[in-house]
């Protein structure tokens, strides 16, 4: 029996459409609805149609919404802590780290703006073991990567001799209660305030 032509041959049913960077694609579109209209707010069908794709299409790549919400989070700490990781590889001494440790956070911030915001309301409220310990992680190597590089300061003389913990917990304030208030393209960069913030602990610490 001759094989049927493409123009006669049965499609398949029950498979999503191919989605060029589809996990990329449904986490940027997530976070920006969420960030806009909340996670309640925002519902499966919502994220489709933005995608451009039907709601299986979503359920081949996350089982739920809270699926994606948790990934959003990972997700933006993966790249705030590679990115602040290769600014400060290479620095001349701890004022150039804390400077490009604050700035750099800043600025992947204002880029992932959306990101963030889901972040700030949804990182308490994580259920899946396993990107909570991953997030945690992530979330504990940044905090870490600031104390070493006031610890440094302290150790060779840079800073005057502070409370490491009370400091790092000081700087990581001023830069995620930036969430709160700062909204792209209106004004001054993140990263100016940073500098600003940069500069008022560097008045304080410096021995």
């Amino acid at each position: 029996m001759p094989e049927p032509n493409a123009a006669t041959k049965p499609k398949r049913q029950g498979r999503p459409p191919t989605i060029e960077n589809a996990r990329d694609r449904i986490l940027d579109d997530a976070a920006r609805l969420f960030a806009r209209d909340g996670y309640d707010g925002t519902s499966l069908g919502e994220l489709a149609a933005s995608v451009g794709v039907t709601k299986a299409a979503i359920y081949h790549y996350f089982p739920n919404k809270k699926e994606i919400y948790e990934a959003i989070i990972v997700r933006t700490l993966e790249g705030l802590r590679r990115h602040v990781s290769q600014a400060t590889a290479r620095t001349s001494g701890p004022e150039e780290a804390l400077f490009r440790f604050m700035t750099t956070h800043a600025d992947f911030f204002e880029g992932h703006y959306d990101g963030f915001l889901t972040m700030l309301v949804g990182y308490g409220g994580m259920e899946n073991v396993v990107m909570l310990a991953e997030a945690q992680k992530l979330r504990d190597e940044h905090e870490q990567a600031l104390r070493r590089i006031i610890t440094d300061g302290v150790t060779t003389g840079a800073f005057r001799a502070v409370d490491i913990d009370v400091t790092s917990r000081a700087v990581l304030s001023m830069l995620d209660w930036m969430v709160r208030w700062f909204k792209p393209g209106k004004g001054r960069r993140a990263a100016s305030f940073a500098e600003d913030y940069c500069d008022l602990m560097l008045g304080g610490l410096r021995g």
